[in-house]
């Protein structure tokens, strides 16, 4: 039984770090220190996917305050393409191909012009929030997908 138990978690962690072996950092920056690169052996689960911090501290700073780095948070999974985007973060509408910007880092589409044109108007965090608050996360129907084998 015990040889069952080391062979589970070993299997566990094999396909753990095969999930985040296949995550591409460059050009990841930290959610708490946004002047630092974001480092694999530094994640937290979130999400169903991995969010990527530059030193240990930034991950206790994360779980004091979520909501105040949610946005990042979602923007860092879409960015490192482990979220996939089904809906327009603004209006919940289908997605126009058409309409695709980067914000926070990170590609993304709109039902229309309009939207795409409100998101580009904004700058900074008004930004980043419009796209990536739990609100338009959640509109958007933006999902972690597994590595597919």
């Amino acid at each position: 039984m015990r040889r069952i138990s080391l062979l589970v978690v070993a299997l566990g962690f094999a396909f753990t770090s095969a999930y985040a072996a296949d995550v591409k950092l460059d050009g990841i920056k930290c959610l708490v220190n946004a002047k630092a690169d974001a480092k694999a052996d530094k994640s937290v689960d979130y999400k169903g996917g991995k969010i990527y911090f530059c030193c240990d501290n930034c991950p206790k700073a994360f779980a004091k305050d979520e909501k105040k780095f949610a946005s990042k948070a979602n923007a860092q999974l879409v960015a490192t393409k482990q979220a996939v985007q089904h809906k327009c973060p603004l209006s919940g509408q289908d997605l126009n191909k058409d309409t695709e910007i980067t914000v926070g880092g990170a590609k993304v589409q709109f039902c229309c012009n309009n939207c795409k044109g409100k998101v580009e108007k904004a700058t900074g965090d008004e930004q980043l929030n419009l796209v990536f608050s739990e609100e338009a996360f959640k509109k958007a129907d933006f999902k972690v997908e597994k590595e597919k084998k």
